[in-house]
């Protein structure tokens, strides 16, 4: 009787657990704001497994957004970027190295703002129009995140 109790317990445990689908698609030139979104994405990430549940994130990347992928941001954004920039690219790189969180960034986004897909950081995929990609979650069932 003892087993089954448990048995049951556990099943249930499992069955509670759930997993939260959702894709961040920022589009804001703003480097402070990407850069707390950024933060904001890791920390809802924690929240939702600290909960027990799992989080199975995304980010799109397009228009004035896609300077935080440059190896050489410090080029394209602003001076007064530059610092909001990097810890948003900080930020970004541990969300994609570390927590799993895969990261796409449009080509016509990149091509738009001079950036070769050289520059582009190693971990971010590059696809020809991150419009469909985003699309694409939202169908199979990932809630949609803007940054405008």
């Amino acid at each position: 009787m003892k087993y089954l109790f448990l048995a049951i317990f556990m099943l249930f445990g499992t069955l509670h657990a759930g997993e939260y689908k959702a894709v961040f698609d920022c589009s804001s030139g703003d480097a402070n704001y990407i850069k707390t979104r950024m933060w904001l994405i890791g920390k809802t990430m924690s929240m939702i497994e600290e909960s027990g549940d799992k989080a199975n994130f995304v980010i799109t990347l397009h228009g004035s957004c896609v300077p935080m992928v440059s190896k050489n941001y410090d080029f394209i954004v602003d001076e007064s970027d530059v610092a909001s920039t990097k810890q948003a690219q900080d930020y970004l790189r541990e969300l994609a190295q570390k927590r799993g969180v895969k990261v796409i960034a449009c080509a016509m986004s990149l091509a738009s703002n001079a950036i070769d897909k050289q520059d582009v950081l190693k971990f971010v995929h590059i696809t020809p129009n991150s419009f469909i990609d985003t699309i694409g979650y939202q169908n199979k069932g990932y809630a949609l995140m803007t940054f405008k």
